[in-house]
């Protein structure tokens, strides 16, 4: 609903009262230029006249005086029929009587002029009595002409608003319409706004676009979390079902239930510590510990480990250099161990894996290289999302829970790297991450 505030109504009424005193501040400058022209004109003539037979000639336009002779103290001529009730005037020598019932009004000035027989000192009194009713009478009419202009300006300016916070009006009735179930429908509408508020509208539009994107992201997040956990933690309750029936008679169901349980609760544990990973880095309170370290013993000892680990894999590592990193040692292990991790889980016996870690212009590059089963090119638009897993992956049985790559590239990018995939469908893939050679 449209409202006037108050400031607003001050305002015009401020600007009311301005106009009408400006008017009243004419009317009394044009009566008080008629009344000195009359009055010396008066003088002048006196001057000029019989004294003792002069008679005033604008009487009859409400000038009167009276001529007081200087030298002699005498009254030279009288034709005043009113004084004024009190003798301060209220605005440059004009008198308003309100205790009669005619509110009189008049100008008196006193002016002293010298002729050749004498001196004389002249009262001139101008009655502005009917003048200032005229103007009374004008005045009302103005002040009713002022109000309706007024009345206009505010029904004009009623529309105007109206018209003008329509948009505002739509838009917050499309704000409080919003809620999780109609996020992806509701957004405001930029029809028939315009500059600042059509901009705001496809802010706040974008914006939602950003908060839906977030929500749905996360809903999928918590889902394919449960999913994952749903597995191992089926397969912990199956097999302990299995030892509750049997597990103290059967050596070999306890056995296979025990190292089943181990296998599933490691799973777990897995998922769990990479879950908490990415939560600390959503929340922006995961904490890198950074310093100056050289990678290349870092990556002999992972090297070692996957010989140890994985003897029916060909590790090959024929450029190992020196090269100082500035980083995060236990976080960039972690995201190499994910990468060499991945090429073992996506080959087959006997297929060969290359990890280079070399020092180029000052840059740490690390490569890890496998014969393996490759990827399609949907897949590598995807290997970095979160909880992905291809169609083949799945259909392969080949286990995992698809985070591994999405933290790996969490910390690489928290240490300003990049990673470049290289790969072809059955005939391998390869991996290399560039860690700049800088402090920041």
């Amino acid at each position: 609903m449209f409202r006037i505030s108050m400031g607003y109504l001050k305002l015009l009424i401020t600007h009311g009262l301005l106009l009408m005193f400006g008017i009243f501040l004419i009317f009394m400058y044009a009566e008080k230029e008629n009344f000195s022209d009359m009055a010396n004109d008066i003088i002048t003539s006196f001057k000029e006249e019989d004294e003792s037979a002069y008679i005033n000639p604008y009487y009859m336009q409400g000038l009167s005086m009276k001529l007081l002779d200087i030298n002699t103290n005498e009254e030279v001529y009288n034709d005043i029929a009113y004084l004024p009730a009190s003798d301060k005037a209220f605005f440059h020598g004009i008198h308003f009587d309100t205790k009669s019932d005619k509110n009189i009004l008049v100008i008196n000035e006193d002016k002293e002029f010298t002729t050749e027989k004498s001196s004389y000192i002249a009262t001139f009194q101008y009655d502005l009595t009917g003048s200032y009713r005229s103007f009374l009478s004008m005045l009302w009419k103005l002040i009713v002409l002022y109000i309706i202009i007024v009345v206009l300006i505010i029904k004009k300016g009623r529309k105007s608003d109206e018209k003008l916070f329509e948009p505002i009006r739509i838009m917050s009735a499309t704000a409080n319409r919003l809620t999780v179930h109609n996020l992806h429908s509701e957004r405001l509408n930029v029809e028939g706004t315009q500059n600042e508020l059509k901009d705001l509208a496809n802010v706040i539009n974008e914006m939602l676009d950003r908060i839906e994107t977030s929500y749905e992201s996360q809903k999928q997040f918590v889902s394919d979390a449960s999913h994952e956990l749903r597995t191992p933690i089926a397969v912990i309750q199956g097999y302990a079902n299995l030892l509750d029936r049997w597990g103290s008679e059967n050596k070999e169901v306890l056995a296979e239930s025990i190292e089943a349980i181990q296998n599933e609760s490691r799973s777990m544990q897995d998922l769990v510590e990479k879950l908490l990973f990415l939560s600390r880095h959503d929340k922006k309170t995961l904490k890198l510990i950074k310093k100056r370290f050289n990678m290349r013993p870092m990556v002999e000892d992972m090297i070692k480990e996957t010989k140890l680990t994985t003897p029916n894999r060909i590790i090959n590592s024929p450029i190992l250099e020196d090269v100082v990193v500035y980083g995060d040692k236990q976080a960039l292990k972690q995201a190499i161990r994910i990468f060499i991790d991945n090429a073992i889980k996506y080959s087959n016996d006997g297929d060969e894996i290359t990890i280079l870690c070399e020092n180029q212009n000052g840059d740490c590059v690390i490569t890890v290289k496998d014969t393996g089963i490759g990827m399609t090119r949907k897949d590598v638009e995807h290997i970095f999302d979160r909880f992905y897993r291809s169609d083949y992956v799945r259909n392969h049985n080949i286990s995992g829970h698809g985070l591994g790559l999405s933290l790996a590239k969490l910390i690489i990018l928290a240490h300003i790297g990049k990673i470049k995939v290289r790969t072809q469908f059955t005939k391998g893939t390869s991996f290399i991450i560039t860690i700049p050679n800088r402090k920041f």
